[in-house]
């Protein structure tokens, strides 16, 4: 790209990770080891959006080292945040009572951890690990109940005063000038946020507090009247999140953490918290928009409407994730299970970019789609392409072949001459795919631009295929009506499978419309015309 300088592997990853080391020079800090984090929401099921978070400050940190510096991702799980709201999809399972209480001491309703919190963690980094994220993982009860936190939280509280003052003129909320930005644990009923601090004893680091009613949401939440002292070093309370982040980054020696739009105003009080309070300049950050469900409403733990890691990938490859999550950062992206084909389609295109099966003209395409290419596959790229089949193919083939599915489809794949031999990742596809084909019957329907003789030779085509008359050579049938109607045969077949597939090639059209059968894709077509 004449005129420009391509940054690492030319995406948005390596000009986050050059903008980190620019700022890291000019704040003149050592950068032997340059940490990134993520922090881990625990008090309901994780979903894309949480898991999405750490694999692009994973892509920063692979940034990094490809830079030549060495860093590593620090996972923190929040897991003394308090349960404010049961989610959607966990009512009835006796949480109620749990309320206000840190999801580390709330006993995991599966029985399968050691608590609540460590349950929906445990969700988080089963995601990480089968997408092939490396991190260390933390947790707030141990980097609490350790003390490595004190010293942070001890100048913090000192400051409690100016800290509230900030909040209130940053975000008009003033209840951090009546009491400390800390929630202690109530000793009498574990309660997180009924526990008010009222005073901190500097010289004996301890924190007096008085467990009271509060409101949570629309709910108020009874404290048990217990007045108490809390020791900052060893026993369980934790900072409020306007003043947390600054803690950890302090502690950790944090140089990056992205952030979300719906946590903004909490991220820069902590920023100035960093700065101003701690004397530890605050980390490099990018602002991410949230995902959204078709509905257009924020995918939410706690509206139910969660899309997790392990439920994509009972429908698509760990590389449709990676790709989801690395193909761009900025704007606001509306999610579901209907993206999955396109973005199975889009890894293959991508790997026959990089390996150049497909010639690509422009060059800024060329070196983005390669380094694109490149983050999905970790930094880590195979040696040489995979088979590809079409993911929409496999749908549509899943759709026919019910019984013995695996065999039958591979059969049909090996008719077609779309592979040569039985692999195991030809049969993984195929269980995704079908898998895919169970649970969503109706199709998305691919936008195709057509012209008016196009238009003409489709409907020909759909009263052919739907009559009762069956065509005894459908290749020959679609390539006349093409002829007939001043449309290139070759045009009419890439329309087809555009309609059929969502690509521009496939199998032979003629014996593939057999197999799926020719009323079902005269219905497919009549949708366009």
């Amino acid at each position: 790209m004449p005129g420009q300088e391509i940054i690492g592997k030319g995406i948005w990853i390596d000009k986050l990770a050059h903008e980190l080391l620019e700022r890291e020079k000019s704040l003149g800090r050592n950068t032997d080891l340059l940490r990134v984090e993520s922090g881990l929401g625990a008090s309901g099921i994780p979903h894309i959006g949480s898991l999405g978070d750490a694999v692009r400050a994973y892509g920063v940190k692979l940034a990094l080292e490809n830079f030549g510096y060495k860093s590593e991702l620090i996972a923190y799980s929040d897991d003394l945040d308090g349960l404010r709201k049961i989610p959607e999809d966990m009512s009835g399972l006796g949480l109620e009572e749990h309320i206000a209480k840190p999801v580390s001491l709330i006993p995991d309703p599966y029985g399968s951890h050691e608590s609540y919190g460590m349950h929906m963690s445990s969700m988080l980094l089963d995601g990480l690990d089968k997408v092939g994220i490396k991190y260390e993982f933390r947790r707030a009860k141990d980097t609490y109940g350790q003390g490595l936190l004190k010293d942070q939280i001890h100048t913090i509280l000192q400051n409690s005063a100016k800290i509230g003052d900030k909040i209130s003129k940053a975000v008009g909320q003033e209840k951090y000038q009546r009491h400390l930005p800390y929630f202690p644990v109530c000793a009498n009923c574990n309660r997180l946020y009924t526990a008010e601090a009222t005073e901190y004893i500097a010289d004996e680091r301890r924190v007096k507090y008085r467990c009271h009613d509060v409101e949570i949401g629309l709910n108020v939440v009874k404290g048990c009247g217990h007045e108490g002292e809390t020791d900052i070093t060893k026993d369980l309370g934790k900072l409020a999140w306007k003043a947390e982040f600054a803690a950890r980054w302090a502690a950790f020696d944090i140089r990056f953490e992205a952030y979300g739009k719906d946590i903004m105003d909490s991220v820069k009080i902590n920023d100035w918290v960093a700065d101003e309070i701690l004397q530890f300049p605050h980390p490099h950050h990018v602002k991410y928009e949230m995902f959204l469900d078709k509905g257009g409403r924020k995918i939410s733990k706690s509206l139910g409407n969660v899309l997790t890691a392990q439920r994509w990938m009972k429908f698509g490859s760990t590389k449709s994730i990676l790709l989801l999550l690395y193909k761009r950062i900025a704007g606001a992206r509306v999610l579901g299970l209907e993206d999955i084909p396109s973005l199975m389609n889009e890894y293959d295109e991508l790997e026959d970019i990089f390996f150049g099966r497909t010639k690509v003209d422009n060059p800024a395409k060329l070196i983005k789609s390669k380094g694109l290419y490149e983050y999905v596959n970790l930094l880590n790229p195979p040696k040489q392409a995979g088979t590809h089949v079409n993911y929409r193919l496999l749908v549509e083939l899943s759709k026919i072949f019910k019984q013995d599915r695996k065999d039958r489809v591979m059969k049909k794949l090996l008719d077609y001459g779309i592979i040569k031999n039985t692999e195991p990742e030809i049969e993984q596809l195929i269980e995704i795919a079908g898998n895919y084909s169970d649970e969503f019957v109706r199709r998305e329907k691919i936008q195709v631009d057509l012209k008016e003789t196009d238009k003409k030779a489709l409907r020909i085509l759909t009263e052919k295929l739907g009559g009762d008359e069956e065509p005894e050579d459908i290749q020959n049938t679609i390539y006349q009506i093409a002829k007939s109607n001043n449309v290139q045969p070759k045009d009419l077949f890439k329309i087809l499978y555009q309609i059929i597939l969502g690509t521009s090639r496939g199998p032979k059209i003629g014996p593939f419309i057999s197999d799926i059968g020719r009323k079902q894709v005269a219905r497919t077509i009549s949708e366009y015309v």
